[in-house]
C-alpha cells in the first residue's frame, strides 16, 4: 500500500506537457507526408547507376537517349499450331488487301499510330505479306528451273527459269495448301538483290519455324520497334502495353476460331519482369518481417501483446518514413532497395526493443515515470552502442565511386539509422507515456514485498 493506492495499481498518468504534444505532432506530420508520397516512389533501376561516375558506359547510355529515334525491337510471337495455309488463317494474321481489319498485323499497325500511349513506334514487318508479294507471278522474285523445279534466284539469267505461278486469275491469288508450303522455304532462303528486294532470308529466316520436313509452319514472329525508352518507368510501361496488345490479339483470334496464344518478347523484358510484381513483393516481404518481429517480441516481452504491438507500429512508421526519404532522395524501389527495407525492419528492432523492454519491466507508478526510467536506463546504450557505431561504416560508403553504393547503401543506411534513432529515442518513449501497457501487477507486488 502506497498512500491510499492499492499495491499493483498504476498511478493515474500525468497530463502530457506541450513538449510531448509537439513531438507527437512532428512525427505524425512526417508520417502523413510519407504516406502522401508513398505511391510516387519510382519503381525500377536505372541501368546507368550500375556504372562508376567516370565510366565511358555512362556517356554511351546518354548518347543512346539523345540520338536514337527507335527503341528496342519487340517480337509478337504466334505460338505453334496456327493454320497459315487456309484463307481464314491467313486473314487472321496478314495486313494486306483482303485481310481482316483486326488481324494480328493490323492491330500492331493500329497500335503504332498511338505510339505515345502504346510505346509501339513502327508498323510491324510481316513475313506473310512479304511472302505474298514475293510469290505473286507479277513479280520476278519467285522463279524455278523448268526441268528440276529447284529455286532460281531473280539475279540468275537463264531461259530455263520460269515463274513459280502462272499469270492466270488463279495464279494471282494467294497460295494455299500445298502451294503455300511448297514455295515458303524458297522465300526464306532467297537473299534480296536489285531485281527482287522481297527475298526473306535476311529479314525472316529466323521468324518462321518450318516443321515436319516443310509440311507445316510452327511458331512465327512479327517484329516491330518500341519508341525511345529512357527511364525504368518507360521500359516497364512498354512491356505492359505490349502484353496488353498481345492479349487483345489473342482474344480476337480466339473469337474467330483460333486457339493459340500471341505473346510479346523483347530483350529487356527479362530484366524488367520483376517490376510488374514489385509492389506485391514489397508488401508481402515487409508484412512477413513485421509479423515475425511481432511474434518474437511477444515471447521476449513476456506475452505483452500491447507492448509488442506498439513496438511493431513504431517499426512500421519507420518503414513508411523510409519511403518518404526514398522519394525525397530519388531512390527507386527495386530488388536492392527492397532488401534494404527488409534489413531496416531488423535494424529498427534494435532501436525499439530495448526501450520497450525496459518500459515493461519498470515498476514506477505512472506511464510517464516508467518511460523516463526506460529512457534513462537504456537510452545511452541505444545511442552509443547502436546509433554511433553504425555511423562509422555508413560514412565510408559516401566516398564510393559506384553510384549504387552511394544511393542504395549510403543514403538508405543513413536514413535507417537516423529514423531508427529518432523514433526509438524520442517518439517511442512519448508514445509509451501516452498508451503504453499497464504495469505488470506481479512485478509490482514483488517490488512492494
Amino acid at each position: 500500500m502506497v498512500g491510499n493506492q492499492p499495491a499493483g495499481e498504476e498511478t493515474p498518468p500525468q497530463p502530457p506537457t506541450g513538449k510531448f504534444d509537439a513531438k507527437v505532432a512532428v512525427f505524425v506530420g512526417v508520417l502523413s507526408f510519407s504516406i502522401a508520397v508513398l505511391n510516387k516512389v519510382e519503381i525500377g533501376l536505372d541501368q546507368s547507376l550500375s556504372m562508376p561516375d567516370d565510366s565511358y558506359v555512362t556517356d554511351y547510355f546518354r548518347s543512346l537517349n539523345q540520338y536514337l529515334h527507335a527503341g528496342p525491337p519487340v517480337y509478337f510471337v504466334l505460338e505453334e499450331g496456327h493454320d497459315y495455309t487456309s484463307t481464314k488463317g491467313q486473314n487472321m494474321v496478314c495486313g494486306g488487301l483482303g485481310c481482316n481489319n483486326d488481324s494480328l498485323v493490323q492491330q500492331v499497325f493500329t497500335a503504332a499510330q498511338l505510339d505515345s500511349y502504346t510505346r509501339i513506334g513502327f508498323a510491324p514487318s510481316s513475313w506473310i505479306d512479304d511472302y505474298f508479294d514475293w510469290v505473286k507471278p507479277q513479280s520476278s522474285c519467285c522463279r524455278i528451273y523448268n526441268s528440276t523445279e529447284q529455286f532460281c534466284n531473280a539475279s540468275v539469267v537463264d531461259p530455263a527459269c520460269v515463274r513459280c505461278r502462272p499469270l492466270t486469275p488463279e495464279g494471282k491469288q494467294r497460295p494455299q495448301g500445298a502451294d503455300f508450303m511448297r514455295f515458303l522455304p524458297m522465300f526464306l532462303s532467297d537473299n534480296p538483290n536489285p531485281k527482287c528486294g522481297k527475298g526473306g532470308h535476311a529479314a525472316y529466316s529466323a521468324a518462321v519455324n518450318i516443321l515436319d520436313n516443310g509440311t507445316s509452319v510452327g511458331a512465327t514472329y512479327f517484329m516491330t520497334y518500341h519508341t525511345v525508352l529512357q527511364t525504368s518507368a518507360d521500359f516497364i510501361d512498354a512491356m505492359e502495353k505490349a502484353r496488353l496488345i498481345a492479349n487483345n490479339i489473342t482474344r480476337t483470334m480466339n473469337q474467330q476460331g483460333g486457339d493459340h496464344r500471341v505473346f510479346p518478347y523483347s530483350v529487356f523484358y527479362v530484366f524488367y519482369e520483376q517490376y510488374l510484381t514489385m509492389i506485391d513483393d514489397t508488401v508481402f516481404n515487409l508484412g512477413v518481417s513485421l509479423g515475425a518481429i511481432f511474434l518474437v517480441a511477444v515471447g521476449l516481452l513476456g506475452c505483452e501483446l500491447w507492448a509488442a504491438g506498439i513496438m511493431c507500429a513504431t517499426i512500421a512508421m519507420i518503414l513508411v518514413n523510409m519511403f518518404g526519404v526514398m522519394w525525397l532522395w530519388g531512390i527507386s524501389l527495386n530488388a536492392v532497395s527492397l532488401v534494404n527495407l527488409v534489413m531496416s525492419c531488423g535494424i529498427s528492432v534494435e532501436f525499439c526493443s530495448h526501450i520497450t523492454r525496459a518500459f515493461t519491466v519498470s515498476t514506477k507508478g505512472s506511464r510517464v515515470e516508467r518511460a523516463e526510467e526506460a529512457l534513462s536506463h537504456m537510452g545511452s546504450s541505444v545511442f552509443s552502442g547502436i546509433t554511433l557505431t553504425k555511423f562509422g561504416g555508413i560514412i565510408v560508403l559516401a566516398f564510393a565511386k559506384s553510384q549504387i553504393f552511394q544511393i542504395f547503401y549510403f543514403r538508405m543506411y543513413l536514413a535507417m539509422v537516423l529514423l531508427g534513432a529518432t523514433h526509438g529515442l524520442i517518439f517511442l518513449p512519448v508514445l509509451l507515456s501516452y498508451i503504453g501497457p499497464s504495469i505488470n501487477k506481479a512485478k509490482s507486488l514483488t517490488t512492494q514485498q
